[in-house]
């Protein structure tokens, strides 16, 4: 499938804005599954300077700066991706999880090494001892480890409510497990705290819904789990919409968690009280 996205953010201020500096996380990413054909950004207002870079996780970031009075920031970007079917699950290695737990004590690769990094705890996914004690339900000893994958993301999909805006990135992981609802971001870091209290590799990936798909989390910007199976490398999982991703998801960045890849972030000189709105289309074009 080839697709179109935009993906608008808008800042209103109560006031003026003397200055501010914005890192923006918005630029899909090519790799073996997906090939990016085009993407740019544009802000407003037009004096606004950018300069790109990537981090350390291989995401493109935009740094946008504005010197100069204004009450308005709005940040569109806009590309076209292509993206690859994934394998089916039937066609995954059936490694026990255990094997592939201790495949990161002594890796032996440069990818199973680079792997390992996402094993450890990050600052929105510490361990919480119900997130590991939930985790335990889906991997007895023995179990294959794409089969545990699958169930985790199936009973978080059905024990967890699906609830837009009604947590914030600042609601501890523990809050989450305690009152079960929330949006995409919080399933996925409570699968990601669930693999690696198993001492399995998972990261955090950000990304797009196609728009009008019978979906949670379309139409904005959504997030599921990419976890490390050797002998296949990574394969995702989205437990808010209990799917193995496929030609219907499109990859924006990924990191340890939703910090290390927020959609637009920054500081502002000024302005008073602010609102947020995003506006997200991801539209088939082939």
């Amino acid at each position: 499938m080839i697709y179109k996205t935009i993906h608008t953010t808008t800042y209103r201020y109560e006031g003026s804005v003397s200055q501010s500096i914005s890192e923006a996380r918005l630029k899909p990413r090519s790799f073996a599954r997906q090939r990016v054909l085009e993407a740019g950004i544009v802000v407003l207002p037009a004096f606004a300077t950018q300069e790109s870079r990537t981090d350390y996780f291989g995401n493109e970031v935009t740094t946008i700066a504005v010197f100069g009075s204004h009450d308005r920031f709005i940040v569109t970007s806009g590309s076209l991706v292509e993206v690859m079917a994934r394998p089916a699950p039937e066609g995954l290695p059936t490694i026990a999880w255990e094997a592939a737990r201790d495949c990161f004590v002594a890796p032996g690769s440069q990818e199973r090494l680079a792997a390992s990094e996402f094993v450890f705890d990050s600052p929105y996914v510490p361990s919480v001892k119900a997130v590991a004690e939930y985790a335990r339900a889906s991997f007895p000893a023995g179990r294959p480890l794409v089969e545990g994958l699958r169930e985790l993301k199936h009973r978080i999909h059905g024990e967890f409510a699906y609830e837009p805006e009604s947590t914030s990135i600042e609601i501890p992981l523990q809050e989450v497990m305690d009152k079960r609802h929330g949006v995409c971001q919080d399933f996925a870091h409570v699968m990601i705290g669930a693999l690696r209290s198993l001492g399995l590799a998972a990261r955090y990936v950000s990304g797009y819904l196609r728009s009008g798909a019978d979906v949670q989390g379309a139409e904005a910007s959504h997030a599921w789990v990419s976890a490390y199976v050797p002998g296949a490398g990574w394969v995702d999982f989205d437990p808010t919409n209990d799917v193995m991703p496929s030609e219907g998801h499109v990859t924006v960045g990924w990191g340890r968690d939703f910090g290390d890849v927020t959609p637009v972030k920054g500081v502002a000189l000024g302005g008073g009280g602010q609102t947020v709105d995003v506006e997200v289309r991801v539209t088939p074009v082939a």
